[in-house]
């Protein structure tokens, strides 16, 4: 008769106590890994909750000194500058985007000057300055038109070069705008600004609390903006986005929104060597809050789980609201 043992491997010894479960952890996080969004807007002295998006609110620039400062003694390494552009600045071209004297701009040089070595990451596309809320320029049918933009997000990321951003990040989804500004930079002697092209962002309905923040997009109409920004139906497609954009000189590349796509950064890590970020965006932060306030769930661990998923997947990094709060609990 053949005696019967208990399985030798017991996994749940790994399990036991947190001295172990630490010491095993396969991944972690760090305010190393965070680049915390915020909000600009004009004036001074001003701070504006967003409804849609409890705990977080447009600053204007000396309140979002106070947040450049609260970034470094978190060891957050980089921030994300977003513009609430004034209503009576917006046209059907967006040339505010290149004036290097607006409110992005005036917002990089005063960070920069205060805090030379914290990083600062900028968005190159048009819907902050249109008054269609498009990321693009559109022609007589209300088609965006792919070339014609290139050309004024080249223009948009020479003045954000030059107001001093270390990252340049198109998120506008146009053919050919990685290459375009890449050449633009290497030209106009900016070699070492980085891009981070938003290589894979979605037409995705989580985006709705951001457009109020910024105020853009509340004109779109038909299509919205799935002629330019990918489907959420398809997977393979983004890694022919990536590829495309790395050929074209990205140095790093992001996924937007983020929960709902990790599947998404699994594949681009697994099959490209180049850093791949993650955006927690808006809608993300809204729904975790939401249900939080509710009630029904522990905000703590649900914001901690989150971010944890994007390092699991392969995300180097995580655009989040959470940031400074989740930099504070692990510090």
């Amino acid at each position: 008769m053949t005696e019967s043992h208990f399985p030798y491997q017991r996994l749940r010894r790994t399990r036991s106590t947190r001295f172990i479960r630490d010491m095993v952890a396969e991944n972690s996080l760090s305010p190393a890994d965070f680049i915390w969004p915020l909000f600009v807007c004009e004036g001074t002295n001003i701070y504006e909750p967003i409804a849609s998006m409890p705990g977080v609110g447009r600053h204007s620039i000396d309140k979002l000194i106070e947040q450049a400062k609260r970034a470094v003694q978190l060891g957050i390494p980089a921030i994300a500058l977003f513009p609430k552009t004034p209503e009576a600045l917006k046209t059907a071209n967006g040339t505010e985007a290149v004036n290097k004297g607006n409110l992005i701009c005036e917002a990089v040089r005063e960070v920069k000057g205060a805090f030379p070595e914290l990083g600062i990451v900028c968005d190159v596309a048009l819907d902050p300055y249109t008054d269609h809320g498009h990321d693009g320029l559109l022609d007589e049918t209300g088609h965006i038109v792919n070339d014609a933009t290139v050309e004024i997000l080249v223009e948009q990321a020479r003045t954000l070069a030059e107001a001093g951003c270390d990252i340049i990040a198109p998120s506008d989804m146009m053919d050919g705008r990685v290459g375009a500004i890449r050449d633009m930079l290497e030209a106009s002697n900016f070699p070492n600004v980085m891009i981070m092209s938003y290589a894979a962002k979605y037409a995705s309905a989580f985006y709705g609390p951001f457009r109020d923040a910024v105020g853009a997009g509340s004109k779109l109409g038909g299509d919205g903006k799935k002629t330019y920004q990918m489907d959420p139906a398809n997977s393979d497609e983004a890694l022919r986005e990536v590829a495309a954009d790395i050929s074209e000189g990205a140095d790093m590349v992001m996924v937007k929104p983020g929960m709902p796509y990790l599947d998404i950064i699994q594949r681009v890590t697994d099959s490209y060597n180049i850093p791949c970020f993650a955006y927690q965006v808006s809608g993300e932060y809204a729904m975790l809050n939401a249900a939080a306030e509710k009630g029904w769930l522990d905000r703590n661990a649900v914001m901690q789980e989150s971010l944890l998923a994007f390092k699991r997947a392969g995300a180097a990094g995580i655009l989040t609201y959470f940031a400074p709060e989740m930099a504070e609990k692990l510090a």
